[in-house]
């Protein structure tokens, strides 16, 4: 059932991109009465799952989901329809139609795709506003998990203040920013200080292959006392929080660890939280550095804010102060995703072994079905697919825009001979990209 409901969400969210996108070519060249011969999602590879002509349009759908395309007449794209090319222009075709209406006609799908990110986040803040921690509100900082960070100069427990200069204001900020970051401004027991971040962090962290990275520091909570437990007889109950063993605080779970550390292969005296009130339990630590007990796995913004822990906060949007929102969370996410590609670019970053494909983007798909999280994720989709498309690499609308750029700067068209084998050397480019992301796929479902 999981699995239905992943494949549902992905192959709904990408149908929707790639229709709407198309669109974006399609009405402009309608508009500029230029003839449109296919119309298709998916790519129809020696057949079709359907296909019907309306006008001169044929509408279908093919069976290999790799994306769709329209095809213009008189546009070298990548049918390679050569033999179309060949003949006498044509007052319908593209190639007869003035630069600024052909370089229209090519911007139409990065525009769709921009302006529909920022529809749906608008919508999404009228609609579910936002919760969120603001960073003034980790009183304690954060919980620093992962050994690559600590040796860069990380520790659980600093509060990042800012990176590459720009402050920091809520924790849904912090992941994001220090993966790319460059200069870290830190508070560590009331001082401020910067670490440099090494050039290839994103590789040694990938390469180290560890889950955690920051995080919130969560509470010590016990989920279960199970009977094979040497602390069975304890006293310990479900829900109990620990706060503080042999008479140290342990507000927190890292907290706890460091002193199971200091005490193992002892009994030692824990202090509990139950019900608002303090109790003291008999615990016995075994030579591992282990209780023996199942312990909450994260808890929920709501749990932690219940416990005392952090001070999240809830904004709520009328219709018009949803515009401003959803557009400034768009430009933000273009931003981001344009930094990722240029240390996806830049050798050094190693950022290119985070490439995914297509089961990169199935599996960022919940396992349950929510809309919010379905419109989120088919936003930043939409903003990748655009700035993807901007590239400007031949057979992408980029390379396209670049060519009428320079027609229009120059006043020299490209000859037709030239713009085939533009074609082709950009198709075989995309084809080494999509191999490559696909293969980063495989190998990390083969070797973890």
């Amino acid at each position: 059932m999981e699995f239905v409901i992943k494949i549902s969400q992905f192959l709904l969210s990408l149908s929707l991109l790639i229709i709407l996108h198309e669109l974006g070519h399609f009405i402009p060249a309608k508009a500029f009465k230029t003839r449109v011969e296919k119309f298709y999602l998916f790519f129809d590879v020696k057949f079709s799952l359907f296909k019907k002509k309306i006008g001169e349009t044929v509408y279908g759908i093919g069976w290999l989901p790799l994306g769709g395309y329209v095809k213009i007449s008189g546009m070298i794209d990548e049918s390679m329809d050569t033999e179309q090319m060949a003949q006498e222009p044509q007052p319908w075709e593209f190639r007869s139609k003035p630069a600024w209406q052909r370089l229209i006609i090519m911007l139409g799908g990065v525009t769709v795709n921009f302006l529909l990110a920022i529809l749906i986040y608008i919508g999404m803040s009228y609609f579910y506003g936002d919760i969120f921690l603001p960073n003034e509100n980790i009183k304690d900082g954060l919980l620093i998990e992962s050994s690559v960070a600590n040796k860069a100069g990380l520790q659980t427990g600093d509060k990042i203040i800012a990176v590459d200069g720009d402050e920091i204001e809520t924790f849904s900020q912090i992941t994001e920013k220090v993966l790319f970051g460059k200069v870290i401004t830190i508070e560590r027991d009331g001082r401020q200080s910067t670490i440099t971040m090494p050039e290839d962090f994103l590789s040694q962290l990938m390469d180290a292959k560890e889950k955690g990275f920051i995080n919130l520091r969560q509470p010590f909570i016990v989920m279960k006392v199970p009977d094979t437990s040497f602390n069975y007889t304890s006293g310990l109950k479900e829900g109990d929080m620990l706060v503080g063993l042999n008479g140290v605080s342990t507000k927190y779970a890292d907290q706890v660890k460091t002193q199971l550390e200091a005490f193992k292969g002892q009994s030692v005296t824990g202090i509990v939280k139950r019900d608002d009130q303090e109790i003291e339990v008999p615990l016995k630590i075994s030579d591992e550095a282990k209780l023996g007990l199942v312990i909450a796995g994260g808890s929920t913004f709501e749990t932690l804010e219940a416990l005392g822990y952090y001070d999240f906060e809830v904004k709520d949007y009328g219709v018009l102060e949803a515009f401003p929102v959803g557009l400034k969370k768009a430009k933000d996410k273009i931003v981001s995703y344009w930094d990722q590609l240029g240390a996806i670019f830049t050798p050094s970053t190693g950022a290119y072994k985070g490439v995914g494909g297509f089961k990169a983007i199935y599996d960022i798909f919940p396992s349950s079905w929510s809309w919010q999280v379905f419109w989120n994720i088919t936003a930043f989709l939409s903003i990748m697919l655009g700035v993807l498309n901007l590239l400007p690499i031949p057979a992408l609308d980029g390379g396209h825009v670049m060519f009428l750029l320079y027609e229009m700067i120059s006043g020299r068209k490209p000859g037709d001979k030239f713009m085939e084998y533009a074609q082709m050397v950009g198709f075989f480019i995309l084809i080494a990209l999509v191999l490559f992301a696909n293969g980063n796929d495989i190998y990390k479902a083969i070797f973890g």
